[in-house]
């Protein structure tokens, strides 16, 4: 028992209560020494793995689907073939690449997010919902899964597509972009590669990643974007003020390669894909493109030897007169001039027979996407260096693309 404690502590307190103050004191601190000990000895038990980072609200875990196939990897993302765990139902799981992001969430997957939220149409993929993985870089896209894309079908198909099979192909693209720029949305990246398709002869429109809204006034744009091949003129000369008529090119190269069953324009390079595309529509002259001029590119690439008259015709001999002019207003050097995807839609090309025929006509094909190796490579941007030379006549040849 301490009787050294000061006075003015146990002034009123009596010596009994004193000491069973003290002696609960002592209990406590001894309590607590051996509850230390306890811990300093215990294993510290596993911390188990996260389904689903909390803070991305209202998004459930990918563990919910089965992996089944990987399909193809792109500049913004690796896209598999997956089956939901509880319904069955096969979708397209798309991993958005984020492992080098330092600034946040990509604008790139925010604009694609944005772009397949706002357009709901039946020739557009369906983005079906967001799922998470463990960690923050582990975002991925659930779409609706196509069995074929335009590109491979195209390499591996033993005929060609009939006319009438083109002309529904064609007024369904054309639905899905009108729908589209009506809306506001610009895609900039349509190729054959972004052309899904089902096995009922139903196309969508895939691959959002450089699409962007856009509105009026206009405003400057990056030129860097859609592959190289389908890319318009006016984006090689370097406008960064462009709008709609961007995707009307593109749309315009893929009805060519429907037609030929090859790329219509395919450049090694920017020189070389403007080349390519006066060498065949002649060059422009300030009476056909007035102020073409002035774009940052034209004094370096918009000098050619290249004639002064469109060969068009004399390439594309054996279509009928509404085929071609319909793919000359798509093919307009001018991007004022091109037309519009409602009035290519309204064009006599689709009244003239054969008519387009019902999706349901369309033929099965084998899918490259549910497991089939591919035979002929999506035309991603080609590289620089790239060796391709594609022949110019009509028929299709094999070939292996870099």
């Amino acid at each position: 028992m301490n009787h050294n404690v000061p006075r003015t502590k146990w002034a009123h307190v009596t010596l009994d209560e004193r000491d069973a103050v003290e002696r609960e004191a002592r209990a406590k601190a001894a309590a607590r020494a051996v509850l230390e000990k306890q811990k300093r000895k215990a294993p510290v038990p596993p911390v188990p793995p996260r389904e689903a980072y909390p803070p991305i609200a209202g998004c459930e875990s990918v563990v919910k689907y089965e992996r089944l196939n990987h399909i193809e990897e792109g500049s913004y993302g690796v896209v598999s073939r997956a089956r939901n765990k509880e319904t069955g139902e096969v979708v397209a799981l798309k991993q958005l690449k984020l492992d080098k992001e330092k600034h946040g969430f990509p604008i790139t997957s925010l604009r694609e997010i944005h772009a397949l939220m706002e357009a709901r149409h039946p020739h557009i993929v369906q983005l079906k919902e967001l799922v998470v993985g463990d960690t923050l870089n582990k975002v991925y896209l659930v779409m609706e899964f196509v069995e074929h894309d335009m590109k491979t079908l195209l390499g591996s198909m033993r005929t060609p597509f009939l006319q009438s099979e083109i002309k529904a192909l064609m007024q369904q693209i054309l639905a899905a972009v009108a729908y589209m720029h009506d809306r506001w949305i610009v895609h900039r990246d349509l190729k054959t590669s972004n052309l899904l398709m089902t096995n009922r002869g139903c196309v969508k429109i895939a691959d959002f990643g450089l699409a962007r809204m856009f509105g009026d006034p206009q405003r400057a744009m990056t030129s860097l974007v859609v592959t190289l091949w389908y890319r318009a003129p006016e984006l090689l000369l370097g406008a960064e003020v462009y709008d709609t008529a961007v995707d009307m090119w593109s749309v315009g190269c893929i009805f060519a390669e429907l037609l030929l069953r090859v790329p219509l324009f395919p450049g090694k390079k920017e020189t070389d894909q403007v080349s390519r595309i006066f060498r065949l529509l002649g060059r422009p002259t300030p009476e056909r493109w007035p102020g073409y001029t002035a774009l940052p590119n034209a004094a370096t690439l918009g000098k050619s030897a290249a004639p002064s008259q469109s060969s068009l015709r004399h390439r594309f001999r054996y279509t009928t007169d509404a085929t071609l002019d319909m793919l000359e207003r798509m093919l307009t050097l001018n991007p004022a001039r091109r037309i519009s995807s409602e009035d290519a839609l309204k064009h006599v090309y689709f009244t003239e027979s054969p008519l387009p025929a019902h999706p349901d006509s369309f033929g099965s094909f084998p899918s490259a996407a549910s497991g089939e190796k591919r035979r002929a490579l999506s035309p991603s941007i080609p590289r620089r260096d790239a060796a391709q030379q594609y022949p110019l006549e009509f028929e299709w040849k094999q070939q292996n693309v870099e």
